[in-house]
């Protein structure tokens, strides 16, 4: 079986369009085979965006790593007019993310194809992920550690990660040059804020 961080061109494509609503508004999505969470919105993503929006950031520069299908970064340039960008290593997430953009006139940013940080040249307000804990711990570290040479002086990255996926010992590695704060848990689920 491929995982959807891996480029399977073999791959049968399936579409099909996933839902989510903010208040009075809604979104589509379009989803397929090879992507992370391609029958529904992952728990953890949208637990990661509905805190993520109460924190009431506006008008900033935004990454999204590991993008998927755009969810995450779509919601967010359309929201809090922010400009994003978003990037995965999958380039079928990246055609899906694309086309999802094209759905919203309110977005602004854009996608393209980057292992982590390979092809990422800016720097942002805040870097934003779900990362996929499946790469294992030095991957995992690198999204999180690399963050930091993205982000501005006083940029601040969010994240999810599950507990019984390495949490707490995830954050206590953080903790060793940064302010790391657990601001929301849910089934499991923690929403870590880093500065």
């Amino acid at each position: 079986m491929s995982h959807y961080f891996e480029n399977d061109v073999n791959l049968k494509s399936n579409i099909r369009e996933l839902s989510y609503k903010h208040d009075s508004s809604f979104f589509t999505f379009l989803s397929d085979n090879g992507v992370f969470s391609k029958k529904n919105i992952d728990y953890g993503s949208y637990l990661l965006l509905e805190t993520y929006l109460k924190e009431n950031i506006t008008n900033v520069k935004v990454l999204d790593v590991g993008c998927g299908y755009g969810f995450l970064g779509i919601v967010i340039s359309v929201l809090t007019s922010s400009y994003v960008d978003m990037v995965d290593v999958n380039k079928r997430a990246v055609h899906l993310t694309k086309r999802n953009i094209k759905k919203y006139d309110k977005f602004n940013g854009s996608a393209f194809v980057s292992d982590a940080y390979t092809e990422v040249k800016d720097k942002y307000n805040v870097i934003i992920t779900n990362p996929p804990i499946r790469v294992g711990k030095e991957k995992l570290l690198e999204i999180l550690e690399g963050a930091f040479d993205h982000l501005e002086k006083d940029g601040t990255l969010y994240f999810v990660i599950r507990k019984d996926q390495g949490a707490l010992s995830i954050k206590k590695t953080l903790e060793q040059k940064r302010n790391v704060e657990i601001i929301n848990k849910d089934k499991g689920y923690f929403i870590i804020k880093v500065k």
